[in-house]
């Protein structure tokens, strides 16, 4: 168990333990003690201080504004701009120590023409090129934080991770992962991206689509046994919407026949839960 909590102003007071709490309902647990990343700064700064070192990251004072006006258009529904490598400034790639200044961050330099293939147990085999797709990448933020590429590469490494399993939509970032892995010279994990969880609209479910969150459902009776139902009904590991305990969802489950779109979360499944 982690608790990622490096996002500065969005993170809200106690939403780690209330996540918590939610995952106990659903009859989850998990081994040791929880991981906070803000507790403790150190195993960060010991990765920065290495690409520092190595020429491989460098301080950027520019805004994305100034940087706006010079990079490439964000691609549709990516507020991420193009760093493209002339805005690098001119000790972009010495060896420097690294040290953190008000109103700027440090970025990790992509190489121009790299292509960095990643391996997903689910969708199979993608090739991405992050130097066009995103170019240098922020690894330490303008508020003194680890970026979450960083941050959590920096984590898996010093948790023994072996398999990264999320939402389809970070399939890019494990192509930024992998470099920053290289660069420590750790083999990364395993990918598992899962299909996302879409309103009836098409867009991933959010507010606008009412109140959906686990403990919504809770507070309004659902038994957690028919949010397991749902899921492996989406899982295609029943045949009908029935309530399942964690022992019958996981004795059944095969990653094989997942579904391969994201999953429209329905009306009659909204119906069905809450019934």
């Amino acid at each position: 168990m982690r608790i990622e909590d490096f996002d500065g102003p969005r993170i809200r007071a106690g939403a780690g333990e209330s996540a918590m709490d939610t995952l106990r309902w659903l009859g989850l647990d998990w081994d040791d003690e929880p991981l906070v990343q803000s507790s403790d700064r150190t195993p960060y700064l010991e990765r920065m201080d290495a690409l520092a070192e190595a020429g491989l990251a460098y301080q950027c004072h520019l805004t994305r504004r100034e940087i706006g006006s010079e990079a490439a258009a964000p691609n549709e529904g990516d507020h991420e701009l193009v760093f493209p490598a002339d805005l690098r400034p001119e000790e972009a790639g010495d060896s420097l120590p690294f040290q953190w200044r008000e109103g700027s961050h440090w970025r990790f330099m992509t190489e121009s023409g790299h292509h960095e293939s990643v391996h997903d147990q689910i969708s199979g085999v993608h090739d991405f090129e992050p130097a066009s797709e995103c170019g240098d990448f922020v690894v330490w933020t303008v508020r003194d934080e680890p970026a979450y590429q960083l941050a959590v590469v920096a984590d898996d490494i010093r948790q023994g991770i072996t398999d990264v399993v999320r939402g389809d939509d970070l399939l890019a970032s494990s192509a930024r992962q992998q470099l920053l892995y290289k660069a420590f010279r750790s083999d990364p994990p395993r990918w598992w991206h899962m299909p996302l969880v879409r309103g009836a609209d098409g867009r991933r479910l959010a507010k606008r689509h009412g109140d959906t969150r686990l403990d919504h459902y809770r507070d309004a009776g659902v038994p957690p046994e028919k949010i397991l139902g749902l899921l492996a009904w989406w899982c295609g590991l029943i045949s009908c919407r029935e309530p399942i305990t964690k022992e019958d969802f996981l004795e059944a489950f095969d990653a094989s026949r997942l579904p391969p779109k994201d999953v429209v979360y329905s009306h009659e499944d909204e119906t069905w839960l809450t019934s």
